[in-house]
């Protein structure tokens, strides 16, 4: 089963979709999205990674996860490359606040729900994690490929995302068989009709005023 940090709402995608609609604006809350976004980071190890762990052009971290430490290794990607670009970054974390320090885990979740609370989205940054999982799933990545990304083993959680994925391709897939049932042909009687049970008639069995009682 995944964690009970999964119950954690996923960062809403219009917003994500509003937001990387726009042109990068040069403020630190931008790199925070697109850093959690892209590499499908912890908020920690999101809060610590930076140029130190670029090796061959590809981030190298080890995650933490309860006891265990697990490598990942991630490409840079172009769109994550062009926010890296334009800033601002530290020189040791890519991740900095308004003054260009770096946080620790806990004041960059802080952080990350003031900023989105004040934008009207009262989300975290484990949301912004949950969203990457998500389009990754529905994208197509298969669950050795999402514990690659993410950082997850047992393949539970990979499981839970390509699980939900699946569903939604499969009820798309199935709906469009829906379209060769005929529509029933529905005989509505007039309403001078009257129909015979043990109970009053009326024939206005909704009011003018919709399911107002009729008037008198």
């Amino acid at each position: 089963m995944p964690s009970s940090r999964s119950s954690a709402p996923p960062f809403p995608a219009s917003r994500h979709r509003a937001n990387h609609a726009r042109p990068r604006s040069r403020t630190p809350q931008r790199v925070w999205i697109d850093v959690l976004l892209y590499t499908g980071l912890r908020r920690g190890d999101a809060a610590e990674v930076g140029p130190g762990h670029i090796k061959n052009g590809h981030v190298e971290i080890l995650t933490e996860k309860s006891q265990e430490t697990i490598l990942v290794v991630l490409p840079i990607l172009d769109v994550l490359q062009a926010t890296l670009d334009v800033g601002p970054i530290g020189t040791e974390t890519w991740i900095v606040g308004e003054r260009g320090h770096s946080f620790t885990k806990e004041s960059f979740g802080n952080a990350f729900s003031e900023a989105a609370s004040a934008a009207g989205v009262k989300k975290s940054a484990h949301g912004v994690r949950k969203i990457a999982a998500t389009i990754a799933a529905e994208n197509g990545a298969t669950e050795a490929e999402l514990d690659a990304i993410f950082g997850w083993t047992g393949g539970r959680m990979a499981a839970h995302y390509t699980k939900t994925a699946n569903r939604a391709r499969l009820a798309k897939k199935a709906a469009e068989k829906l379209k060769s049932i005929p529509a029933p042909e529905l005989k509505v009687r007039a309403s001078s009709d009257k129909i015979q049970t043990n109970q009053p008639t009326s024939e206005r069995l909704v009011g003018e005023a919709g399911l107002e009682p009729a008037k008198p």
